[in-house]
């Protein structure tokens, strides 16, 4: 199961290094994580993505929970949350049709094109990891050659 978990922590030198070796410790990958200070400077938000059964989520979340700069821990259900991450691809132009082509399907995906050279293009997409993937897949036959990743920012809608 893929979970997306929402943790509100204070705003104090090596809170990210406590996190990452909770999660190293128990042996839990980190498929992604996006920190941002708040509207508030004394918090910030960490954005952790992970996959595991319901008992490890529930573990993790649990072990997140307790410790002392923890403010709130959420495991975000993704129907009730608008998540999105962005990504930078730098794809291979072979000829000058591949300009167009890319250009149409970067515009499929709400893409934006950028830095447009005589052999590379770079494209940056901000949607949800399936349909990054997904353009990532369509992406391959032209070369890519580089990606950068965010990772996932969430959450969860008013009501939810």
């Amino acid at each position: 199961m893929w979970a997306i978990l929402s943790v509100l922590v204070e705003n104090k030198p090596g809170i990210l290094f406590k996190v990452t070796h909770l999660f190293r410790s128990r042996n839990f990958n980190i498929d992604s994580i996006s920190v941002g200070i708040t509207d508030n400077p004394n918090y910030s938000k960490m954005t952790i993505t992970t996959y595991g059964d319901e008992k490890q989520v529930a573990q993790i979340v649990k072990q997140l929970d307790k410790m002392i700069d923890t403010v709130e821990v959420k495991h975000l259900d993704e129907h009730k949350t608008v998540f999105r991450e962005l990504c930078i691809f730098k794809l291979k132009l072979s000829n000058a049709n591949d300009s167009m082509e890319i250009n149409k399907l970067a515009n499929a995906y709400g893409g934006k094109v950028h830095d447009v050279k005589k052999d590379s293009i770079m494209v940056e997409l901000t949607a949800t990891p399936h349909q990054i993937q997904a353009f990532e897949e369509l992406a391959k036959p032209f070369g890519i050659i580089d990606v950068a990743r965010t990772g996932v920012a969430a959450l969860q809608r008013s009501g939810a």
